[in-house]
This record gives structure tokens, sequence and C-alpha cells, in this order.
């Protein structure tokens, strides 16, 4: 059974609804965000938005499903490129009640085989605020390197941060 499924703006008050009741805890790990980001309207836009990009290939805008299938996170590939590049970067939260339960860990090994095996990418890249120790781990079981430290990467929680760099290289597309 898939743990994530393309959004649709009918995930909109779902969205809201979990983002509202989770916003503390995702507050050290997010940007500063405006209190319509935490309304129906608002993530009606913000899905409106990703599926453009997705429409144009930039974006793969996942959503997390427990085992009931209902929503419990997000889950995006962002900044597809194509050419030689052929990478992206992979941003996910999943609700505090369902953290620490493997939802995240499968989520992210089920969309990295999605970058891999069905958009054919090369590479997919994550970062982590450097004591985010659990996203870390997460991103280590499924097969990610930590391959450096970007200083003032991401202006996270109203101040720029520093970020370890992760990456996972499709094993299919080495060369040799």
């Amino acid at each position: 059974m898939n743990i994530t499924r393309l959004i649709s703006l009918e995930d909109a008050p779902a969205l809201a609804e979990l983002l509202r009741a989770n916003r503390e805890f995702l507050a050290p790990w997010d940007p500063v965000r405006s209190d319509d980001y935490f309304t129906a309207d608002g993530q009606h836009a913000v899905i409106q938005a990703d599926l453009q990009q997705h429409e144009q290939g930039s974006k793969l805008p996942h959503v997390i499903l427990d085992d009931s299938g209902r929503v419990i996170g997000r889950i995006t590939l962002n900044g597809i490129v194509r050419g030689p590049f052929q990478s992206c970067a992979m941003g996910y939260w999943v609700s505090a009640s369902h953290n620490g339960r493997g939802f995240a860990s499968r989520a992210v090994r089920e969309i990295v085989r999605v970058a891999f095996e069905e958009l054919g990418l090369h590479r997919v890249q994550a970062e982590t605020l450097l004591h985010n120790v659990r996203s870390q781990a997460v991103l280590e079981r499924n097969g990610f390197v930590r391959y450096g430290m970007a200083p003032e990467y991401l202006n996270i929680a109203g101040r720029w941060q520093d970020h370890a760099m992760y990456q996972v290289v499709n094993p299919s597309s080495a060369t040799g």
C-alpha cells in the first residue's frame, strides 16, 4: 500500500487543520508563516501553486497518509531540474502524533523510489538543521549520505540557520 499520493485541492481543509494543530511542533523546523497559511484558503493557494509547478515538471507534491488513508503530513520533491543535472531537493514533515512511528521513513523510501524509477532522476538532496537528528536518522535509514554543511542556508524560525546537506544517488545511473 502506498503511504503517499499526489496532493489535491480537496486536501486543503485537512492540511489546514493538521497545520494548525501542529503549528508549535513544526515552528522550529519551518520558515515563519503568516496566519493565512494555516487556513483552508491559504492551503488551497499553496496546493494550487504546487500543482501548477507539478504540471511544469518542476515539483512533485505529495501528502503522507496513515494506515487508514488519512493525511498526516507532506513530502515534496522540489526544484526538479532535468538536463545533465537530473536532480531535486526533498522536504517532508509528519504530524507530532505520528512522529517516531516510521511514517516519515516509509514516505522517504517511497518518494525516492518514485524519483529514481518513475522520474528517472539521478540524485535527491535533502537538508536538515544541524540539531535535527531525528530527520537525519530518517535520511540515513534511506541511504542518504551527509556530504557537507551549508552555513546560513535557509531562514528557519525567523533566522538564517546552518544545514546539514544529504544526498542519495540513483544506483542504476552510476557510471563506471
